[in-house]
């Protein structure tokens, strides 16, 4: 039987309207009309907007000139990444603490002006060992992270991930980049991101908003639908993305989304007429 969705008029009810970026607003620099339109009306209609994204390869203030760019006009209070959640667990939980970060230029500095410990990767030891989405991977960096997690660093990666869409397919993301560092030496991240709770708690922090009230959209069950199934944030799927339809189908049921649509599109028409 094909997923069927229950009353929607639930989806109208919220207070912060969530979405993922890649996948869900556009795909690499191609946008989504119906997404500039559907937002444009949520806001009109007295609504808060988040934009989250577990890419962690910009910065929020990339995004801010990104989606500005695409027509979102965005707030810099409107947009969080990945990065952002693993600063502020640094910050809050492992002060001081030495890092090195396999992650792109723009990532590194991003963490050493908001004060982090920053490593070369040629030091003997570290205190802890990132990875993240690098696009700027080679593999002295992987070296670098396997030999200091294998010294007894803390392993972190900022999020799950295991492949990015871009306007011509998937490319490997901070998944596929742990999964080696994991083959290599047999220790687990801990994954910040969706669909962890450190995410929804800054959220929720940094919005006022409960988590009753708010509404996620994305294209990925391991991530943007699980954030809600997990954490009690109404979960909808759109197939503009990585996930098909048969993907819905042969999750579990505590996996489903709580919604599907082919795309933010529907959604609009749905809440809006």
């Amino acid at each position: 039987m094909s997923f069927k969705n229950p009353d929607t008029a639930i989806l109208g009810e919220k207070e912060l309207y969530i979405f993922d970026m890649d996948g869900t607003i556009y795909l690499g620099y191609n946008v989504f009309p119906f997404a500039i339109r559907f937002i444009n009306n949520l806001r009109a209609h007295g609504k808060r907007v988040l934009f989250f994204t577990n890419n962690a390869s910009h910065t929020t203030d990339f995004y801010v000139k990104k989606l500005t760019k695409l027509g979102f006009s965005p707030t810099r209070d409107e947009i969080m990444t990945s990065g952002d959640v693993t600063i502020e667990f640094l910050r809050r939980h492992r002060a001081g603490k030495s890092v090195y970060l396999v992650g792109t230029d723009e990532l590194v500095e991003n963490f050493r002006e908001n004060g982090i410990n920053m490593l070369t990767g040629d030091e003997e030891k570290a205190d802890i060992v990132i990875t993240s989405f690098d696009t700027s991977m080679t593999y002295k960096k992987m070296d670098n992270a396997c030999r200091l997690v294998r010294g007894g660093a803390e392993y972190l990666s900022t999020h799950p991930d295991f492949n990015c869409p871009t306007e011509t397919g998937f490319i490997p993301d901070s998944g596929a980049i742990a999964a080696f560092v994991t083959a290599s030496t047999g220790k687990t991240p801990i994954y910040f991101g969706k669909p962890y709770r450190e995410t929804v708690e800054m959220i929720g922090e940094a919005t006022g908003v409960t988590l009753d009230k708010m509404c996620i959209f994305g294209d990925r069950l391991y991530t943007d639908i699980a954030l809600g199934k997990k954490h009690g944030v109404t979960a909808v799927l759109v197939y503009s993305g990585e996930t098909t339809p048969e993907d819905v189908e042969a999750a579990e049921p505590a996996a489903k989304p709580d919604y599907a649509f082919p795309s933010l599109d529907e959604v609009d028409h749905v809440i809006f007429g």
